[in-house]
């Protein structure tokens, strides 16, 4: 094909990174939950298409954990205190059995903000007593299983931390004696577990020393949230930030206490601001992944596609089929971060191909790219399932390499040729550029455009990699796809 056209020479070898885990919540389970830990049960709303979905988030897309979220009044019958009730819980085992059959690492969640009915855990409300009975119920039924994961609570808020602490220390020793001794335990801060503010409230200190009780912290994880809305509620349409530097400051307090976080809710809408911001955000945190060790969508599961969040697929021709928010804001950045190498170009390289085959060739219609002055910034699309023209769409492999060219300037000639013959067209002689990338936290790609002269423009600055170097050290070192992250002129 194309790349292996390519000539590389002077490369020195960079290893990308991505987080560990990657998910969706399978939401239905915390419906009619209310700030104040009010959980009717009336309004539960288990996903009955949720084993399929897992099936295809995990089978389709390869992503490695799923988030339950569940109430407390539910798997207790509204028994504060009481037993897990064997039909309350019997539903929401299958629920997790579906996701272990997967192979995928399942969260539990309960999702009740700290609350009962309006009392704080521990601090006027329901006794840490109460609290820890639920808890090594739940750790003794999933002890032997080492892909269960504990998430204590959803979203705790308005509560003293220090206290709060105190109840998941509680929580974290009875789990472990319990026999779970090795499973993932999320430790959640409060004003919503909002990275915003998990350093400056004191959380993350306040959590960072619970300890297992043999001393260790093995498998104690800081739980992270955050939107991207006006006021971090993940209930508006646009997003205003891209919440880069609160992950920042997350970031560098766990490398400087050597422990790792987990971002096990956040999400957006498929808005043109959030499309930008959360792919920027989700970025950050797999470029950041010696701290941040997964993230988890919001979410999928019962809510249906009006959901101004919405992540749950759509079954077209009796296939599930992703929405572009998790296309390119989750898969894309994970995706894109692969563990392979890649090459730092000390000269950019030049080759002039022959031809091009339609299976090799992704041509971007103009309404895809931003022209900004001289620079124009492509999406990444490394999930595109389409070779995509101006004119026409038609399927490609899963396992296809694709080369992106740009279309700028008089590139319509390609796409008319695409568009009359059903192929891209033969090339006598054309001359194509490769353009430098940033794989280090950049949502799209940007490259200079060439001037009048026909001359190539400066690759941008910063840790970058030539597309041809990416590709062919892909396929080379991995035999792996590339996909969407070659940038080229054709003058």
């Amino acid at each position: 094909m194309l790349f292996h056209n390519f000539v590389l020479l002077g490369l020195a070898p960079i290893a990308l990174a991505k987080v560990q885990y990657l998910g969706v919540a399978i939401a239905g389970g915390d419906f009619g939950c209310q700030i104040d830990g009010t959980c009717p049960l009336s309004s539960v709303q288990l996903a009955g298409d949720g084993p399929d979905q897992m099936k295809h988030f995990v089978g389709d897309l390869g992503m490695n954990m799923m988030r339950l979220p569940i109430s407390w009044q539910f798997l207790v019958n509204n028994q504060l205190g009481g037993d897990l009730d064997a039909n309350n819980m019997g539903k929401y085992d299958k629920m997790v059995q579906s996701c272990l059959s997967t192979g995928a690492h399942c969260m539990i969640d309960i999702h009740n903000f700290a609350r009962w009915n309006g009392g704080v855990i521990g601090q006027g409300g329901p006794t840490d007593d109460q609290f820890v009975s639920l808890w090594t119920q739940l750790a003794t039924k999933y002890a032997a299983n080492d892909k269960v994961a504990f998430e204590i609570m959803n979203e705790p808020h308005d509560l003293d931390i220090n206290i709060w602490a105190q109840t998941c220390q509680k929580v974290v020793n009875a789990i472990r004696q319990a026999g779970a001794t090795s499973q993932m335990i999320l430790l959640p801060g409060t004003n919503f577990d909002s990275a915003a503010t998990l350093v400056s409230s004191g959380s993350a200190a306040a959590l960072m020393r619970i300890q297992n009780p043999d001393g260790t912290t093995d498998n104690l994880v800081l739980d992270i949230h955050k939107y991207l809305d006006e006021d971090n509620s993940g209930t508006h349409k646009e997003c205003v930030t891209d919440n880069v530097e609160d992950f920042k400051t997350v970031a560098n307090f766990l490398r400087a206490s050597g422990r790792k976080g987990l971002v096990s809710e956040s999400g957006a809408s498929s808005a043109a601001s959030c499309l930008k911001a959360f792919c920027s955000q989700n970025n950050f945190i797999n470029a950041n992944s010696d701290v941040f060790a997964g993230f988890v969508g919001w979410a999928a599961g019962s809510f249906d596609a009006s959901y101004v969040l919405g992540l749950t697929p759509t079954k077209q021709n009796g296939k599930l089929v992703d929405n572009q928010l998790m296309m390119q804001c989750i898969m894309a950045p994970w995706k894109n971060f692969s563990n392979s190498t890649i090459g730092t170009p000390q000269k950019p390289s030049v080759q002039q191909p022959t031809s091009l085959s339609s299976s090799s060739t992704m041509v971007l219609p103009p309404s895809l790219v931003t022209p900004t002055g001289d620079m124009v910034t492509i999406p990444l699309l490394t999930a595109a399932p389409t070779v995509v023209s101006k004119f026409s769409t038609r399927p490609i492999g899963s396992d296809t390499e694709m080369f992106i060219t740009t279309p700028v300037s008089e590139m319509t000639t390609m796409t008319r040729l695409f568009s009359a013959t059903g192929a891209p067209p033969e090339m006598p002689s054309p001359t194509f550029h490769p353009y430098a990338i940033n794989p280090l936290g950049s949502s799209s790609l940007q490259t200079t455009l060439p001037k009048a002269s026909g001359t190539p423009g400066t690759p941008g600055a910063g840790p970058v990699a030539s597309g041809a170097a990416a590709a062919a050290g892909k396929a080379a070192a991995c035999g792996l796809v590339f996909i969407g992250t070659l940038v080229a002129m054709l003058l």
